[in-house]
């Protein structure tokens, strides 16, 4: 149950919605901030729903998201406030770990901050102050895993660039979401013939002997976050 947690007019405070499954943890984020006297705390959510009222409710500043929230995914609970524009809130992800490739679905999302709960709480009231700021706050680890991702995203296409030309790395691309040989030959207005002449092609010049090597490849690289199991 959401605990609303109103004290007097609003001031020129920071006003917070705090979401965590973990009441401990939560009523310790709530303590942390009612130390200082520029924030004010102004509910505490232990789920997505709970989560999602209370920021259209009261339209904090900043809304402190917990990724272990039940009832809905923390990315599905930031994407849907932040497609409200009319929204003030900035939201800070308080995250106990996150991968490289969460992290760049993060950031596309449009959340304001990431900090790892391992970290000295200390630097969630930097952040919180930075994203209210308009800033942008990214914990160093974080930060680091995002650099590693673009650095090799951006090795993995020059050394592709060097062996396969613009329409195969299209085709690759293609291939990555899934889409027949007859689909992307629809989608580039060429004959499914031809896109497989150009598998055929780009298997000789990257050594490799099917559709699903050639997407691993594209993953090694960087090119692509993830491998399903293409189709035909």
């Amino acid at each position: 149950m959401v605990l609303f947690l109103i004290e007097g007019s609003r001031g020129m405070d920071i006003q917070l919605v705090l979401a965590d499954h973990h009441p401990l943890m939560l009523q310790g984020l709530g303590n942390l901030f009612r130390e200082k006297e520029e924030f004010k705390v102004v509910a505490l959510c232990s789920n997505a729903v709970e989560t999602i009222e209370a920021v259209r409710l009261h339209r904090p500043d900043v809304l402190i998201l917990a990724t272990n929230v039940p009832g809905k995914d923390s990315l599905s609970i930031a994407r849907e406030l932040l497609a409200d524009t009319l929204l003030p809130t900035r939201i800070v992800f308080y995250a106990e770990e996150i991968d490289e490739n969460q992290l760049m679905d993060t950031i596309r999302a449009g959340v304001a901050g990431i900090v790892l709960k391992e970290m000295d709480p200390q630097l969630l009231l930097q952040c919180v102050r930075k994203v209210h700021n308009g800033e942008q706050w990214m914990e160093r680890r974080a930060a680091r895993l995002s650099l590693e991702k673009l650095l090799r995203r951006e090795a993995g296409v020059r050394d592709l660039a060097s062996h396969l030309t613009p329409r195969e790395i299209e085709i690759l691309y293609l291939v990555s979401e899934g889409l027949s040989n007859k689909a992307i030959g629809e989608k580039m207005c060429i004959s499914e013939g031809t896109v497989k002449v150009h598998l055929h092609n780009m298997y000789e010049k990257l050594q490799l002997k099917s559709r699903m090597a050639l997407l691993r490849f594209a993953q090694e690289k960087g090119l692509i976050d993830t491998v399903s199991r293409p189709v035909r």
